[in-house]
């Protein structure tokens, strides 16, 4: 059975085999030019919307204020990461800004 051919999903202009099945039915391409990208930058992916968000890593980490998350990144540095995430600020910015209010309420006493 021949291989399948389909457009890298974070670029968007290559065509490639070279694909992981991220969820049930969603199959996601990556051509080789951005898994040499994932070397020096974090790759995030949105499987709602298809947007792809490419950071460099040490900007990342350096932004983080959360120690453990920090912490879980560093650990992850040396890998080709590309992370897939449910929405995005393009394609649910109501839905973030509602995650970012509720973790800025004031605790109660």
């Amino acid at each position: 059975m021949p291989e399948k051919f389909g457009r890298c999903d974070i670029c968007k202009k290559e065509y490639t085999t070279l694909n992981v099945e991220a969820m049930p039915g969603r199959v996601v391409y990556v051509c080789h030019t951005c898994i040499e990208k994932a070397k020096e930058n974090f790759i995030w992916l949105c499987m709602s919307c298809g947007k792809a968000y490419i950071r460099p890593k040490d900007s990342v980490i350096n932004g983080l204020q959360d120690q453990e998350l920090k912490k879980a990144y560093l650990m992850c540095k040396e890998m080709l990461l590309i992370q897939g995430i449910d929405v995005c600020t393009g394609c649910h910015p109501e839905m973030m800004l509602d995650y970012m209010e509720s973790r800025q309420a004031p605790a109660e006493c």
